[in-house]
């Protein structure tokens, strides 16, 4: 099967949030790959932890810089900046989430997604 433009898109936009993920050290960065699923809101959900609200946002922060110095683009909507406990940034095809670790074992999004193609990222 041919992969279209959005698709390729799409792959790219989720390694360019785990670029930006891993400059700042984020932790237990999980990729899933929404595209087979039926009715999913994205391509991709990419995930990851921070151990402190301060690296929280700077994540969240270099996610923002890696995506814009290659595509230009910045995300459609930003969520949780104000709280710092859980950081959402919707690229549309792809959605970054930054959690503070309890917040990720409390929302267990891979949980609620589970049936997705979920892919572990080594630490650098």
């Amino acid at each position: 099967m041919k992969e279209t433009k959005a698709e390729a898109n799409s792959d790219i936009l989720a390694e360019l949030v785990v670029k930006g993920m891993q400059e700042k050290k984020a932790s237990d960065i999980v990729v899933l790959n929404l595209k087979s699923l039926k009715n999913a809101v994205s391509d991709y959900f990419v995930i990851a932890s921070a151990s402190s609200d301060t690296q929280l946002d700077a994540i969240a922060s270099s996610i923002e810089e890696e995506i814009y110095k290659a595509t230009r683009q910045n995300p459609w909507q930003s969520e949780g900046r104000t709280n710092k406990e859980w950081v959402l940034l919707d690229y549309v095809d792809v959605v970054a989430h930054v959690f503070l670790k309890d917040k990720r074992e409390f929302y267990a999004l891979e949980e609620l997604w589970g049936d997705a193609n979920i892919k572990h990222i080594e630490s650098v």
